[in-house]
């Protein structure tokens, strides 16, 4: 069977735009568990040597986009793309750059729209310097 992603609104939702589906629903394919990901290099020394993270953008803005670019290198390397994610939680340390976040999320999904989750947390556990973090499902064929 292809794979087929369907996003489900609910029937009486009103007709605005938002960057996610209230449910994915999934025919086909393979699931791909995608870890989490930050502005910070995916590849890095554990136990963490903090000048390793140095180059990291300070801004929500510039971090997602890097997140968002760590995100999209997972999906290559499975052969996917943000078309076939559909879910995507965000752990943010600040809930007052969600403006920022959600520009940036909405060019590299375009259209897609994974079922997705915010959460502020107190810190994150990469360097202190990390504003959000990422996590991913998507189905391949």
């Amino acid at each position: 069977m292809p794979k087929m992603i369907e996003h489900i609104h609910w029937p009486d939702a009103p007709n605005i735009w938002m960057p996610y589906a209230p449910a994915i629903k999934v025919r086909g394919g393979s699931t791909v568990y995608l870890a989490g990901v930050t502005a910070a290099p995916v590849y890095h020394h554990h136990p963490h040597r903090p000048a390793e993270f140095d180059a990291m953008p300070r801004t929500m803005e510039g971090q997602a986009r890097a997140a968002l670019e760590n995100l999209k290198r997972g999906l290559e390397a499975v052969r996917a793309s943000f078309d076939d994610v559909v879910t995507a939680d965000r752990f943010v340390t600040d809930l007052t750059d969600q403006d920022a976040l959600n520009r940036v999320w909405a060019e590299y999904f375009g259209g897609a729209k994974p079922a997705t989750t915010t959460v502020q947390v107190v810190r994150l556990a990469t360097d202190p310097r990390c504003l959000i973090e990422i996590n991913a499902i998507a189905v391949v064929d």
